[in-house]
């Protein structure tokens, strides 16, 4: 036992002294600065702070331009052109802006109350009776079955909403384009300025439209009208000048030889004969109103394109099948309906002859035979 006390007291006392645990206060400065020296020997020298800031606040020297990659160096700020441009506006067009959204505001207001106000039955037949007039009993029934499966899927309030957006559209493009479509017909010079503009218009994306109209107009149904105009209106310009321009030119000279003047010569001889042309393109505008008035939903319109934004948002496939099949019984609905009203009154015979007017006029001759004694049915 002594042995091996002994023997632990010598080991002890060699790793005291080969590993001292501390060292004195007089010996910290030189152990800090023996710690901290270079291995090699020799301390680094700091640099100077002068020289320091200088070396960061110079700036890079300017490169030569690359001819191969220009654009990496040479670039338009437009994105500050545009920031600029649309901050300006705000601040300055707000009354123009108010004056804007004032008729739209009314216009839609009243269309959507009078829409929601209509009995859904009422709202059916009276389109089926159109139908059958303009169109046919087939198409009737057609148009009957999709306005009936609207209201049997849960989406017929939405689809008034959506109906009397796009309707407001459509009055107001109609306001515009066929009187500015009229006038470039009219003038060549004008219809090749005002053609890249539209081309412009048709080409950019129905979302670009969205940024400037929600910083100059806000959110809301409003707003979704004014880009609904903004974007459907180029198809009706164009298609009104290409009808006007497509009367030929010797019934025009007939009419001048009759006597007829500018007024006669429009209403009574090139509106006519362009109608077909126009109504192809009150067809396409009606349609692009109702494809971006469900793109709107995005800026808070409502309708059956806020439907299907919420059903994406929430992963709900059903609330988004709701809104997404009545939108499309919506469309084909209006899409019949106005491309029967394009067709050629001299090939479809009078109205009297078909639909519900010529039932009625059987009927009021079976009910008083002696009062139509020599009227050809």
């Amino acid at each position: 036992m002594l042995r091996t006390l002994t023997l632990l007291t010598l080991i002890v006392g060699l790793a005291l002294t080969l590993f001292p645990p501390y060292v004195t206060a007089a010996d910290a400065p030189l152990a800090a600065t023996q710690h901290n020296e270079d291995p090699w020997g020799s301390a680094p020298e700091a640099a100077p702070v002068a020289e320091w800031t200088q070396q960061i606040a110079a700036p890079e020297p300017a490169k030569p331009l690359d001819l191969l990659r220009p654009f990496e160096q040479a670039r338009l700020p437009l994105d500050r052109w545009a920031e600029q441009g649309i901050a300006a506006l705000v601040e300055h067009g707000r009354p123009l802006f108010l004056l804007v959204r004032a008729p739209v505001e009314a216009i839609l207001g009243g269309m959507i109350k009078g829409l929601q106000a209509i009995p859904a039955t009422l709202m059916i037949a009276t389109l089926g009776l159109l139908a059958w007039q303009w169109v046919s009993g087939p198409m009737a029934i057609g148009i009957l079955a999709a306005l009936t499966g609207i209201g049997l899927i849960g989406a017929w309030s939405d689809a008034m909403v959506t109906l009397a957006l796009v309707l407001t559209s459509l009055f107001f493009c109609l306001l515009i384009g066929l009187p500015l479509g009229i006038l470039l017909a009219r003038s060549e010079r004008a219809g090749r300025w005002v053609q890249p503009l539209l081309d412009a218009m048709q080409t950019t994306p129905a979302f670009v439209y969205l940024i400037p109209i929600v910083m100059l107009f806000g959110i809301g149904n409003v707003p979704g009208v004014v880009v609904t105009i903004i974007f459907a209106l180029p198809p009706l310009v164009r298609l009104t000048m290409l009808g006007i321009r497509q009367v030929p030119a010797d019934l025009v000279e007939a009419a001048h030889s009759f006597g007829a003047n500018p007024r006669q010569l429009l209403f009574k001889v090139q509106l006519p004969l362009a109608m077909p042309t126009l109504m192809a393109g009150v067809n396409q505008c009606l349609m692009l109103s109702l494809s971006m008035v469900v793109i709107a939903s995005m800026i808070a319109v409502g309708g059956l394109g806020q439907q299907v934004l919420r059903g994406i948002g929430r992963l709900d496939m059903g609330m988004a099948a709701i809104g997404g099949v009545g939108i499309v019984l919506l469309a084909i609905v209006l899409d019949r309906l106005t491309q029967a009203l394009g067709r050629n009154p001299r090939q479809q015979g009078s109205w009297r002859s078909r639909g519900p007017a010529a039932l009625l006029r059987r009927l009021s001759h079976k009910a008083h035979p002696a009062r139509h004694q020599g009227v050809e049915v």
